[in-house]
């Protein structure tokens, strides 16, 4: 095997390992209260996650050490990362409200778990079972790009039962990374773009516009991840009672 060839099949371990280290810069900035920086570092993290696997597939050197690394790299992005974010946003007064954000380091658990459960699962050629850790992870990249203050905290004062709601949504998200829930996919059927055969996506796409539009602030970020939750929702429930 000569240099050139090992060369290429270490190009998307490369790219995997800088997802990787975005992720740790993403967790060093969160810890120290930094979360808008945090929240670029995840998001080229995702960036470059989605381009690992596409240059293992057109270079042709896909290999089970890449699968593994590419995991490893998304827990920590789309884990550890995200859950520091959540964890710096919440006040430590009142106690009890310190307390309860200690479930958002159930987040890296959870990915780690759905990457385990899904990493050889053969099901999700053209679509996703459960919440994808990268999308989770937007949910909270939203958040931290609320403001652009670079200091801890970067909100105003709010209620405390919106940190509550918080850390219920987060629970929430955890469980769907790990759930059979069928999400659709985003890609169009670019055969046949009627309204028959694309009609999820349409509709998708049209809320997406329109959240972007009304808000026009980077928490849309947040919304059009639950906007894509809420819908798989409504069509998964939709598919069952058509079945029945």
């Amino acid at each position: 095997m000569n240099i050139f060839t090992s060369l290429k099949r270490q190009i998307p371990n490369i790219i995997t390992l800088g997802n990787l280290t975005c992720g740790v810069v993403a967790c060093y900035m969160a810890s120290q209260g930094f979360l808008w920086q945090a929240a670029v570092y995840i998001i080229a993290g995702i960036f470059l996650d989605f381009f690992d696997g596409l240059a293992a597939r057109l270079l042709g050197v896909a290999s089970p050490v890449g699968r593994e690394l590419d995991s490893l790299a998304d827990v920590v992005t789309s884990g550890v990362a995200p859950a520091l974010i959540l964890f710096k946003a919440i006040p430590v007064d009142p106690t009890w409200l310190y307390i309860l954000s200690l479930a958002a380091f159930l987040m890296p658990a959870f990915a780690a778990y759905r990457l385990a459960k899904f990493n050889l699962d053969t099901r999700q050629s053209h679509s996703f079972l459960g919440l994808p850790a990268p999308s989770n992870a937007l949910i909270w990249v939203g958040l931290a790009l609320l403001s652009n203050n670079s200091t801890y905290p970067p909100y105003p004062l709010l209620d405390n039962y919106f940190y509550v709601a918080l850390i219920v949504l987060s629970l929430i998200t955890d469980i769907l990374m790990v759930s059979e829930l069928p999400m659709f996919s985003l890609k169009f059927n670019f055969k046949d773009l009627s309204w028959k055969t694309n009609r999820v996506q349409y509709i998708f796409l049209f809320g997406c516009v329109v959240i972007i539009a009304l808000t026009r602030q980077w928490y849309a970020i947040s919304l059009l991840i639950l906007w894509y939750i809420l819908l798989s929702l409504f069509t998964q429930r939709k598919h069952q009672t058509d079945e029945q």
